[in-house]
């Protein structure tokens, strides 16, 4: 096959493209109605009662760590197997990082893990004030028990939940924080729905929401209900605490809010490849994601682990020839504690971590993405199997 398959690519439809072109026709291509719209939308889609988008994920997790108060002499912990910003955002804000070993099956961060971590750090009156489980590929991590150690050793919750909109835990859609105290989205084009770029922040606590309001847009509010001191004319405002400039555009929502309509369609078809992958890569010498996941989770990513024990090629030799196949495999992710910038920070043995450091040697992450083909899916799985 000559065409180049991607690993994720966004869908965009007629529908899309006049949602945009409506606003760019608009008096407002910045503050104006599109972004209260998406957010509204963004609530009733996920059962929760407040949503604030902006610019990035990145910088929906940044203002998770301000709105909770994480500062210096503060810690947080993630999972490692993430993209990097799943810990910057805590050492944006002047804290410290540290990481929790994956479970094998669902590659989120491992409740027994955690607990072992949380009980050695007890010990040493060095809890975290943050834990940030990352819903990788857009399964979620198990919320209940993370809630249940969070209530034991008091610690705040925000689920980053870039790759999981659409998707649900327990019959109940992501998003909804009835197991943490925030949750964030990513509308990249990869993901699920595509805003350009773009991120949500949802809780359920008015007072995280109003925060995040604030550091959203330099710390400004003009609402007189929230002034300190007398307004003198209708041009008022004041700024209440050092903010950002993390909008986002109306073009942005809009294009969102066109997306969110179809994520309906965009869950099922992604169900569908995941079901004709199970059938055509049965048998072979991998790793599947368990079916059972599969029926909760956004399916963001399609990873297998391959099991280099019995494979006739390494894993690095099999990613080297899907990509020499015109198939854009990807690896999500590399350890975050191996990136040089975190070795020179924490230089942290990556033997503390024997479960990631596994995944880290085994997964690839297939192409998956709304428009893929079944003649493509196919194709891959054929170069596939032609070289394990």
């Amino acid at each position: 096959m000559k065409k180049y398959i991607p690993y994720g690519r966004q869908d965009i439809s007629s529908e899309d493209i006049k949602s945009v072109e409506d606003i760019l026709k608009s008096d407002f291509l910045t503050q104006g109605q599109a972004v209260p719209e998406f957010e509204k939308a963004l609530n009733n889609l996920c059962k929760s009662k407040f949503s604030t988008v902006m610019s990035s994920a990145t910088a929906a997790l940044h203002i998770a760590c301000k709105a909770l108060e994480l500062g210096p002499g503060d810690i947080m912990w993630t999972s490692p197997i993430s993209f990097v910003a799943s810990a910057n955002c805590a050492l944006y804000c002047g804290a410290k990082v540290d990481f929790v070993d994956i479970d094998p099956l669902s590659n989120n961060m491992s409740i027994k893990a955690l607990e072992e971590k949380l009980i050695h750090a007890e010990s040493l009156n060095a809890l975290p004030k943050v834990v940030i489980p990352v819903h990788l590929a857009g399964l979620s991590a198990d919320m209940a028990a993370i809630s249940s150690l969070s209530k034991k050793y008091n610690f705040k919750i925000i689920e980053d939940a870039s790759h999981a909109i659409g998707g649900t835990y327990n019959g109940e859609p992501i998003g909804n924080c009835i197991y943490s105290d925030i949750c964030i989205f990513s509308f990249h084009p990869v993901k699920i729905i595509a805003a350009g770029e773009g991120g949500a922040l949802l809780t359920n606590d008015p007072e995280i929401f109003n925060k995040a309001n604030l550091y959203r847009s330099h710390g400004i509010t003009k609402e007189p209900d929230q002034f300190k001191y007398n307004n003198p004319g209708e041009w008022y405002y004041e700024q209440h605490l050092l903010g950002f400039n993390y909008r986002m555009t109306d073009i942005q929502a809009a294009l969102g809010l066109s997306q969110l309509s179809r994520i309906a369609s965009f869950i099922e078809k992604r169900k569908k490849i995941v079901r004709r992958y199970h059938s055509k890569l049965k048998g072979l010498p991998i790793c599947l994601p368990s079916k059972s996941y599969c029926d909760e989770s956004s399916n963001h990513l399609f990873i297998i682990r391959i099991k280099n024990d019995i494979s006739k090629l390494t894993h690095k030799k099999i990613f080297s020839k899907l990509r020499q196949e015109n198939i854009g495999v990807n690896l999500h992710y590399i350890p975050i504690y191996r990136q040089p910038f975190y070795i020179d920070l924490m230089s942290i043995p990556p033997s503390d971590f024997p479960e990631s450091e596994k995944y880290y040697q085994e997964a690839i992450s297939l192409p998956i993405f709304f428009s893929l083909s079944n003649e493509e899916l196919d194709y891959v799985c054929d170069v596939l199997a032609a070289n394990l």
